[in-house]
């Protein structure tokens, strides 16, 4: 069984930092892409920015130059650092990793960015 696990929302005011966790365990091989979604209160599920196994890199363009995703193939981790954060960038962020042995999915992690 694969377990996606996030770890590093919290409540951040405007203009600052946080930087996003997503570990893989269990029987999970190949990894291809890593990725970042968010969904806002009333919102659609949005991509945010992903990478490739090749790393190759993707953003939103709402956050081209503020985010950045990076991996860690030997920890089966993605990373997200989010800089410069706005509240519009308020959400729930949750992980995907696509795989050989499946589509994966995190439980979400809720990111405020709020004075």
């Amino acid at each position: 069984q694969v377990q996606l696990v996030e770890s590093g929302g919290g409540l951040v005011q405007p203009g600052g930092s946080l930087r996003l966790s997503c570990a893989a365990s269990g029987n999970i091989f190949s990894i291809d892409m890593m990725g970042w979604y968010r969904q806002a209160p009333g919102k659609q599920r949005e991509s945010v920015a992903a990478i490739t196994s090749g790393g190759s890199t993707n953003y939103a363009d709402s956050v081209k130059g503020r985010f950045t995703i990076s991996r860690d193939n030997a920890k089966n981790t993605v990373y997200l650092q989010m800089n410069s954060l706005k509240p519009e960038d308020t959400a729930v962020y949750y992980c995907r990793f696509f795989a050989v042995t499946g589509d994966y999915w995190g439980q979400g992690t809720q990111v405020i960015v709020s004075s």
